[in-house]
């Protein structure tokens, strides 16, 4: 089986722009991360009602999930982990229903089990860009990042997670990154 690798870190940290180098140097298939993709195709966040986010959050994942299962004999470079949409769940405050919390939870972190690496990459090595997607909040990315170290630290199997050096030279992550892989 070839290696089943997820990039994960707050927005701005470098995953997309690794995640496709890395897939691209392995001869793998890159899974994107859906939400650029949405709010891009005219996504209104601000029209959504109670319960929606939660919905957007699951819906996300499940595409992804889909995605990497159907290529898991071949392996996979994905932006984000399991891990990151359980960070966006805490993150944003989903937990008003403790059922689904339950749920989505256990599923998220089971599934977080299925990689063979989970490469993190470090908050504030690379200066957060305007895209108009994402929020150029520091503090907003350093709380987020701080959940998904967080989630990392206790629920990834031992040897799983490989925390990248705070470096936004994109030639020494590619290099750190297929040594990790062993590409």
């Amino acid at each position: 089986m070839r290696p089943r690798i997820a990039l994960s870190g707050s927005a701005g940290v470098g995953k997309t722009t690794l995640g496709r180098r890395l897939a691209q140097e392995l001869g793998l298939p890159f899974i994107e991360e859906g939400m650029r993709r949405r709010l891009e195709g005219g996504l209104r966040l601000h029209e959504f009602g109670p319960g929606d986010y939660e919905d957007l959050i699951e819906e996300l994942w499940d595409e992804q999930y889909e995605q990497q299962v159907a290529c898991a004999a071949t392996g996979f470079v994905a932006d984000r982990s399991p891990y990151d949409f359980a960070a966006f769940w805490l993150h944003y405050g989903f937990m008003a229903d403790r059922e689904r919390t339950e749920r989505t939870m256990a599923r998220l972190l089971e599934q977080g089990r299925e990689y063979d690496h989970v490469l993190l990459l470090p908050w504030g090595a690379i200066p957060l860009e305007n895209d108009g997607v994402r929020s150029t909040d520091r503090w907003t990315q350093l709380r987020f990042q701080s959940i998904v170290e967080g989630l990392l630290e206790r629920f990834a199997p031992a040897g799983q997670v490989c925390r990248a050096e705070s470096t936004g030279d994109a030639r020494a992550r590619l290099t750190w990154a297929r040594a990790i892989v062993g590409g």
